[in-house]
C-alpha cells in the first residue's frame, strides 16, 4: 500500500467526518441563523387553524406524534414530518416558516444520522434490518477504531440512521407549533386546569418567554461586534469562525442580560398576585371549539391507524427496512 494512496485514505476520512459535523452547523448558521431560531421559538398573532386551537389539543398532537414515530415503521414518521412541515405554510409568514422547517428537518436527519451511522456495531444492523451482507462504501484508518468507529461505513449503516432520524424530526416539529401558535398566557392556563402544578408551569413558560429574547441578544451581540471592526478586513472564508468567535464571546453580556430580565418577570410576577390563590382565574377563558374536537378525531384515527400497522408488523423498537 503506498504512501500516496494511505495519505488519501486519511485526508478523505477526515473530510467525511468535517461534512458530517460541518453541514449541520452550516444549516444552523448560515440557513437558519439566530434571526430563524428566534421565529420559530416566539409566538406571533395570526388568523389560521393553528392560532384556534386549545393549546393542550397541540401537546395532545405532539405527544401522539411522538407515540406513532417511536413505535412504528420509519416511514411513518417521515410522512407526518412532510405532512406537518407543509402545514407550517399556514402559518404567518409561511413560507419563511416553511423554509425554516426543510432547514431543521435536513438538519435533525444529518446530525443523527452520522451519529449513528459510523458507530452502529454490524450485529446491531443485522437485527434492525434482517441481513448479514453490508455493502462497504469506506474503510475508515485502523485508529479510528479509538474514537468508536466500526472497521467500514456500510450503505446499511447510513439507512439505519437515517431510520433513527424519523424518530425525532416530527416530535420537534410539532412541538414548534405549540410555541409558535400559542400566548404563554393560554399554555399557563392550560395546563394548570389539567392538574400540572404552578411551579412547573411557570417554569416552562418563563422558559417560553426567555428562549427568544437569548437568540435576540446573541444576535445583536454578534452585530454589534461586528460593527466594531471584529473580522473586517478578512477574507470572507474566514468569517464564519469570526462569527463563531463573536458567538462566544457575547455569552457573557448575554447571560447578564438574561439574569437582570429575571428580576423584571419576578417583580411582574408579584404585581399580578401570582400564587395567590391555589387556582388561577381567567378573565376569557379558552373553551375547546369544533376545530379542536375534529382535530381529537384525527389523532384518534392515527393512534387506531398505527395500532393496526403495528400488528400488522410495521413497527418494532428498532427500526427495519419493510
Amino acid at each position: 500500500m503506498s504512501i500516496l494512496y494511505l495519505i488519501f485514505v486519511n485526508i478523505f476520512s477526515w473530510l467525511l467526518i468535517l461534512f458530517g459535523v460541518g453541514l449541520p452547523i452550516f444549516f444552523i448558521l448560515k440557513a437558519i441563523g439566530l434571526t430563524g431560531f428566534r421565529e420559530v421559538t416566539r409566538y406571533e398573532n395570526y388568523h389560521t387553524f393553528y392560532y384556534q386551537l386549545h393549546p393542550l389539543t397541540k401537546i395532545a398532537f405532539g405527544v401522539v406524534a411522538m407515540i406513532i414515530s417511536a413505535t412504528t415503521i420509519w416511514w411513518f414518521g417521515a410522512v407526518i414530518t412532510a405532512a406537518v412541515a407543509l402545514s407550517y405554510l399556514s402559518l404567518r409568514g409561511g413560507r419563511r416558516k416553511f423554509n425554516l422547517a426543510v432547514y431543521l428537518t435536513l438538519t435533525t436527519v444529518v446530525g443523527v444520522t452520522w451519529g449513528y451511522a459510523p458507530f452502529t456495531p454490524y450485529s446491531i444492523l443485522t437485527q434492525a434490518l434482517g441481513t448479514a451482507h453490508f455493502s462497504t462504501l469506506w474503510t475508515w484508518p485502523s485508529y479510528f477504531s479509538y474514537m468508536g468507529y466500526e472497521p467500514h461505513l456500510t450503505l446499511q449503516s447510513i439507512i439505519y440512521g437515517l431510520q433513527i432520524s424519523m424518530r425525532f424530526t416530527a416530535i420537534s416539529l410539532t412541538s414548534l407549533i405549540l410555541v409558535m401558535t400559542s400566548t404563554p398566557s393560554d399554555i399557563l392556563r392550560s395546563l394548570n386546569k389539567f392538574g400540572v402544578p404552578v411551579s412547573l408551569i411557570f417554569s416552562v413558560v418563563v422558559a417560553m418567554r426567555t428562549i427568544p429574547r437569548i437568540f435576540d441578544a446573541i444576535d445583536t451581540s454578534i452585530k454589534i461586534q461586528l460593527m466594531r471592526g471584529l473580522g473586517s478586513g478578512a477574507p470572507r472564508v474566514l468569517m464564519p469562525f469570526y462569527y463563531l468567535e463573536a458567538a462566544i464571546t457575547s455569552i457573557v453580556p448575554v447571560f447578564v442580560y438574561i439574569l437582570r430580565g429575571a428580576r423584571d418577570t419576578a417583580i411582574s410576577a408579584d404585581t399580578r398576585a401570582f400564587r395567590a390563590y391555589d387556582r388561577r382565574t381567567s378573565v376569557r377563558p379558552r373553551p375547546f371549539t369544533r376545530s379542536d374536537y375534529y382535530s381529537v378525531a384525527v389523532m384518534i384515527a392515527l393512534i387506531t391507524f398505527s395500532a393496526i400497522a403495528i400488528i400488522a408488523g410495521y413497527g418494532r423498537a428498532i427500526p427495519y427496512v419493510a
